[in-house]
């Protein structure tokens, strides 16, 4: 195999593309902007798409096995879907499409949270050398630049902050913070100040759900939060297209396309960070851990044990939860309607709620 480089700085990672015109959404300063051919360039990809692929090549290479995938398949499309939503809006019942926006906003600005995701001694929990890949640098730039991607960075905006700027584009500027607070805590995104999980909390959820005890908790929590990352940027995609197809109906809402373009930035952003999430995971399949005890566990057995009780949660008990807040959305903005009934069944005409 060509020499390749497999080791890079976080600064590498985190670099950026020169760019001749900044993207400016909602009167923010987002990340990412316009070559001199007027194209979208994402954030921190100066390096990092080029590191990713130089990883997965160097794994196929020794390991000879294909990265891990999650077809998009898997996952049924958004509810409401793209007809309900236009069938809404038609009607002048706009609040669920906002409410949506809103809550897909409030979770990206979740997604800083990973930069809290910490292991020590990470060379220490595998029995292979981990040096040149993802892996390796999990927390040395990868989890930085998903952080900084979703939440921004300083004076920067990131995914929270443009996909609040495409629904106030939409819908010119439809809710007050108060109403948004609100909005979020119905639907069971935010609690009473709007705040996530401390990491207190996490862990001690962790330990609720742990399976395998010998590994170090610290270390499954890793693993458990990039399984279902993984999945919830996989699925996402079906929330691209659902967003890019409702706010791209110059009929429907406001901006002339332009809530549609900020979203489609988006979903650019939002590659490297399955592929690289994958990327790891399929290291440590390919891998075998070290327990606290010293015992060997397998790669394969723990990240696919992981692995399928996150797609179970995924598409079962997480998907009834989504439907039924999103049902409800419905059910709240039609509470007063005149006409709540016939809307409704034009509504369900048009898709179940499965």
């Amino acid at each position: 195999m060509v020499d390749i480089q497999l080791s890079w700085t976080e600064s590498e990672l985190l670099a950026e593309h020169d760019i001749a015109e900044p993207l400016i959404a909602g009167g923010v300063r987002c990340h990412g902007g316009f070559d001199e051919r007027g194209e979208y360039v994402s954030p921190r990809t100066r390096h990092r798409l080029a590191a990713i692929e130089a990883w997965q090549r160097s794994h196929r290479g020794e390991f000879g096995t294909e990265i891990l995938d999650a077809p998009l398949e898997l996952w049924p499309e958004v509810f409401p879907n793209v007809a309900q939503s236009k069938y809404l809006l038609r009607e002048g019942v706009r609040e669920p499409t906002i409410s949506a926006l809103t809550r897909i906003g409030t979770v990206e600005g979740f997604g800083s949270m990973i930069r809290s995701v910490k292991v020590e001694r990470l060379q220490s929990h595998f029995d292979e050398p981990i040096a040149g890949t993802a892996i390796a640098h999990l927390q040395g730039g990868l989890f930085e630049a998903h952080a900084r991607d979703e939440a921004g960075w300083e004076d920067e905006g990131g995914h929270k902050q443009m996909w609040f700027a495409a629904r106030d584009v939409a819908f010119e500027h439809p809710v007050s913070d108060d109403m948004t607070q609100l909005m979020l805590e119905r639907m069971g995104i935010a609690a009473p100040g709007g705040k996530p999980p401390t990491p207190q909390e996490m862990r001690r959820a962790a330990e609720a759900l742990r399976r395998f005890p010998d590994l170090d908790l610290s270390l499954e929590m890793m693993l458990r939060r990039m399984v279902g990352l993984l999945f919830i940027e996989v699925s996402a995609f079906h929330t691209f297209a659902w967003a890019e197809e409702v706010l791209s109906d110059r009929d429907l809402v406001a901006g002339a396309g332009a809530a549609a373009a900020l979203v489609s930035y988006i979903r650019a952003d939002e590659t490297p960070h399955v592929d690289y999430l994958r990327t790891a995971l399929t290291e440590m399949r390919d891998r075998t851990f070290v327990g606290e005890s010293g015992r060997k566990i397998s790669g394969v057995e723990v990240i696919g044990t992981l692995w399928d009780a996150a797609l179970e949660q995924s598409l079962g008990e997480n998907r009834k939860n989504f439907v039924r807040t999103q049902a409800a959305e419905v059910e709240h903005a039609l509470a007063n309607h005149p006409r709540r009934a016939e809307v409704l069944e034009g509504f369900y005409a048009l898709g179940s709620a499965a």
